[in-house]
């Protein structure tokens, strides 16, 4: 459980970062380097949380799912295929 608040925290600071991006590009004209800062941060924090995803999957901490359950029809008509 504590890994997904960790992960909407980080989601929510990478939109944030992206915001202040925004808003420096608009305020700065150019002027100044805090965009390419905030965007800096951004790319940072998306690299590290998918190494987070990857690395909670990899311990067990969080379990990938595919688009469908095991029960579903479609997958019932691929085994039968087999």
């Amino acid at each position: 459980m504590l890994i997904k608040i960790f992960t909407i925290a980080v989601l929510i600071a990478i939109v944030a970062s992206l915001l202040s991006g925004m808003i420096f590009m608009v305020r700065d004209k150019g002027k100044s380097t805090r965009t390419v800062k905030a965007l800096t941060m951004r790319i940072a924090l998306s690299v590290s949380l998918f190494g987070l995803l990857m690395l909670a999957i990899a311990t067990g901490h969080l379990k990938p799912h595919g688009i469908y359950p095991a029960n579903h029809p479609v997958n019932s008509q691929a085994r039968i295929a087999k």
